[in-house]
């Protein structure tokens, strides 16, 4: 039996999405920026993919910058947004648990001069709106907080803190890396005070290297890319029109049947956090209910390191994370693990299991009684 649990670090391509990118590369493969009728054609795909997302978030078409996935979608908004502002203030408020995308762009700007504060996190991984309240100050021009933490699922309080934030200084800009929240949530930006939002296609069985920012209208950011000044001149290059297509159909797709597909997920997250809870020695970092995340399980095995955790597994056909697979080839504990007050050997016994909606309750099992015979075993191999 295979099951794969690793759905955080990527998911499997739907069949519309590949569908539709399979027409894109080989029937409509012309050059959007063409002004024959297959630069048309290809135009149209973009259209149609901006039509499709903007209307899950309540958005205008306009709003929306196509970009090669998560990554540049944050550093596009914490790089050209600080630039761009940089008149107003040079100060940023971020947390200590945000994805190496952004940390690394924070850490760019602080050798350009910005000052960068980082929220701490409880054990539970969520950021206080008091201290996040006194963070702000007058020079403060952005503040990014990701809405689902990729390693162990909390769910920050984004509305809360959008209403802080710009109740405390109203000119503020707030980002929210939505990568593994949207299609596991309704986000409505306008609605919820967001300027900017990131998201990546290959996390909601799109393909990989695409993505695109949300940036409200009139909002300044500097363009990372330079060239032919497509998409308004916000990000040049030629456009990924079968990428792009084929984001536009995973993100419909992703709001289909939306209640039905979260209250699955719910449902297999709550059956393999039973099972595995049960096994002695193991815990399971953060929240688990419905105020976490719903695919999402951060569990660390007293006794057992990740990675033996992971090659363990694998041999019995099941896949999952050592952490954040984007930073699981790097030897350093968790930051994220670390900050929210976990032990730096639990940090380095510590799994990711994510699932999709294509999980199923048996697999969850399956996943369970594999963990409840190999932990046993590797435990009576660990050093003293």
């Amino acid at each position: 039996m295979e099951v794969y649990l690793d759905n955080s670090a990527t998911t499997r391509c739907g069949e519309r999405a590949k569908e539709i990118m399979g027409r894109a590369l080989t029937a409509d493969y012309g050059n959007p920026s063409s002004l024959h009728n297959m630069g048309k054609a290809a135009e149209d795909y973009i259209r149609d993919a901006r039509k499709k997302i903007a209307k899950t978030l309540k958005v205008e078409e306009k709003e929306l910058v196509f970009t090669s996935g998560g990554t540049e979608s944050n550093n596009m908004a914490l790089i050209g947004t600080a630039l761009a502002n940089q008149r107003r203030g040079r100060h940023i408020v971020t947390t200590a648990v945000e994805h190496a995308s952004v940390w690394a762009a924070a850490d760019y700007l602080a050798e350009l001069g910005f000052a960068i504060t980082y929220l701490p996190v409880d054990a539970d991984g969520l950021i206080s709106l008091d201290e996040l309240r006194d963070a702000v100050r007058d020079d403060t021009i952005l503040v990014s907080v990701m809405m689902v933490n990729n390693e162990i699922g909390a769910r920050e309080p984004i509305e809360e803190a959008a209403r802080v934030i710009h109740e405390k200084n109203p000119d503020v800009l707030f980002h929210v890396d939505a990568i593994q929240a949207y299609g596991k949530y309704r986000i409505y930006p306008k609605k919820a005070g967001i300027d900017l939002l990131s998201v990546s296609g290959h996390k909601i069985h799109g393909p990989k290297g695409v993505g695109f920012l949300y940036i409200r209208d009139r909002v300044k950011v500097k363009p990372l890319l330079y060239g032919g000044g497509h998409q308004k001149g916000m990000r040049s290059g030629t456009e990924n029109v079968p990428g792009v297509a084929a984001l536009g159909e995973a993100c419909a797709e992703a709001y289909e049947d939306f209640e039905d597909k979260i209250a699955r997920l719910y449902a297999v997250k709550r059956r393999f956090v039973e099972g595995v809870t049960r096994i002695e020695g193991v815990t399971v970092n953060g929240k688990t209910g419905a105020d976490s995340a719903p695919q999402i399980v951060s569990i660390s095995i007293e006794g057992v390191r990740a990675e033996v955790m992971l090659h363990s597994l694998e041999e019995h056909g099941i896949y999952v994370s050592a952490g954040s697979a984007c930073s699981s080839n790097k030897p350093a504990p968790s930051r994220t693990l670390l900050a929210i007050g976990l032990p730096k050997h639990l940090a380095e016994s510590t799994i990711r299991v994510s699932f999709s909606v294509h999980t199923t309750e048996e697999e969850a099992d399956y996943a369970v009684e594999k963990f409840a015979e190999i932990i046993p075993f590797r435990r009576k191999f660990t050093r003293k």
